[in-house]
Parts: structure tokens; C-alpha cells; sequence
């Protein structure tokens, strides 16, 4: 292996992080080094197709960093996760799982890495559309010398709440609301007018009627597009006609 191979080397893998060969390769490493480089135990495989340096664990922020890295779409901790780092962790079953959120598709070598963290891979087009989640509703973090995305709670919380209620319960999204008092009413409105997703739309001014934050009075609910029609949510629930979807009968008509 060439010297300059190893100075591409270090300035392409970085410590702590990993590579997929196809990404290296598409910065100019050929096959042939790449295969150089892992006979000779200057590059590790993690799992196929994946490579790391020797000598440092990549742990799990050391893998968002790397997607961050490799995917020109932003990778970015969200949902349930964010609101954690947010400090809201009072209010979160946190199950030993990190939220990640991409437009992009999840990279199939992503469940073949072994963590002490699960990642949980969620799509944003549905929600965000093509685009993505507003760049400026995500805030850098750095820790343990990696560099990070994590979504604001503003976004965060509309994550959360299109998991309901097939992953996320009534009750948890409106204990999640309990510790949403200071959310910035400018931050929604920009979030809330590019969201796609009606019924996550209703779902956040339900929620947000029952506690009637001072934000709320800065909201209303028709300068956004709440599409038309019913919108079965609980199945089985009461029918809420502010906002014409159906809730668990312990949360209707209960602001």
C-alpha cells in the first residue's frame, strides 16, 4: 500500500467511524487497495461490505455520523430520540432503541452491524416529502468527538405522533404533551406548513387543545391544510368532530 493511500485513508475512514466499500471506492480508493488495506489489517470489515479502522469500537454515534457522511440526504436523530436528547427523557419510554429519520432509504447493512444501541430506520417522505425535514428544525451535536443531527422537539414531536397508534399509544403521545409547554410557536408554524401528513396535523392540534399551551394561541388550525374527510385512527374509538378523526374514548370530549 502506497503512503498516499494511507493519507486518503485517514482522511476518508475516520476513527470511531465506518465506510462502506462502494462509498470509498466512489472517492477514489480502487478495489485492489481496498483489498491491500484489509489483508494487511489497516481496515477491519464490520459486516459485509462495511470496513472500520482497527483499534477503536464504533459505537452507535460513531455509525450516524458515518450516514450523515456517506448520504447527501441528512441522517438525523428524531422522534422519540430526539425528544430524549431534548431533556424530555421524563416523558419517554426510552427502550434502548436511537430514531433515525433520512428521506433516503435505509442502507441494508445497517441491521447486520452489531450495536449496544437498536436503529431504528424511519422514512420522512411521507411525512416531509422529498425534501426532507426543514434544515434549520435540525441543530448539530457534538459528543464523544462525533458530530451528529438531532431534530427539534417542534419536529420531533410530529415524528412521534405518526407512529400513532401503531407504535405510539394515545396515552404516550399525550404524556409527551405534558412536557411540551415551551415549544416555539414559530418553529411549528414553519413545520406545520410543510408537513405533509393530515391526520399528524390533526393528531398535534388535538393534543395541543387538550393543554392549551400560550404557543397554541399563536396557532391556527386553518392557516394549515387538515385535508377533508374522517380519519380512522383508533379503531373501535369516538368520533373527535373538531378535527374528524377517532380517539380512545378516555380522550374524547376531555379538554
Amino acid at each position: 500500500m502506497s503512503k498516499g493511500f494511507d493519507r486518503s485513508l485517514a482522511d476518508l475512514v475516520d476513527y470511531g467511524q465506518l465506510r462502506t466499500r462502494q462509498w470509498l471506492v466512489e472517492h477514489g480508493v480502487s478495489r485492489h487497495s481496498l483489498d491491500n488495506a484489509l489483508k494487511s489489517g489497516k481496515l477491519v470489515p464490520l459486516a459485509r461490505g462495511v470496513v472500520a479502522r482497527p483499534g477503536v469500537s464504533v459505537g452507535w454515534q460513531g455509525v450516524v455520523a458515518s450516514l450523515d457522511r456517506m448520504h447527501s440526504e441528512p441522517v438525523y436523530i428524531g422522534g422519540l430520540s430526539a425528544l430524549s436528547e431534548a431533556g424530555l427523557g421524563h416523558y419517554v419510554d426510552f427502550s434502548g432503541s436511537i430514531h433515525l429519520y433520512s428521506s433516503a432509504p435505509e442502507p441494508p447493512w445497517l441491521k447486520r452491524l452489531e450495536l449496544d444501541m437498536n436503529l431504528v430506520w424511519h422514512g420522512t417522505t411521507r411525512l416531509w416529502g422529498p425534501e426532507g425535514a426543514p434544515a434549520d428544525s435540525l441543530k448539530e451535536v457534538s459528543e464523544n468527538h462525533f458530530a451528529y443531527w438531532v431534530a427539534s422537539p417542534e419536529v420531533a414531536f410530529l415524528e412521534v405522533l405518526a407512529e400513532v397508534p401503531d407504535t405510539v399509544s394515545f396515552e404516550h403521545a399525550d404524556n409527551l404533551m405534558q412536557g411540551l409547554s415551551a415549544l416555539s410557536p414559530k418553529r411549528l408554524d414553519a413545520v406545520l406548513r410543510v408537513c405533509r401528513h393530515v391526520q399528524v396535523k390533526r393528531l398535534f392540534f388535538f393534543f395541543a387543545d387538550r393543554y392549551r399551551y400560550p404557543w397554541r394561541k399563536r396557532l391556527s388550525s386553518d392557516d394549515y391544510d387538515l385535508g377533508r374527510g374522517k380519519r380512522r385512527v383508533e379503531t373501535g374509538g369516538k368520533l373527535d368532530r373538531t378535527y374528524w378523526i377517532t380517539v380512545p374514548e378516555a380522550f374524547h370530549g376531555s379538554e
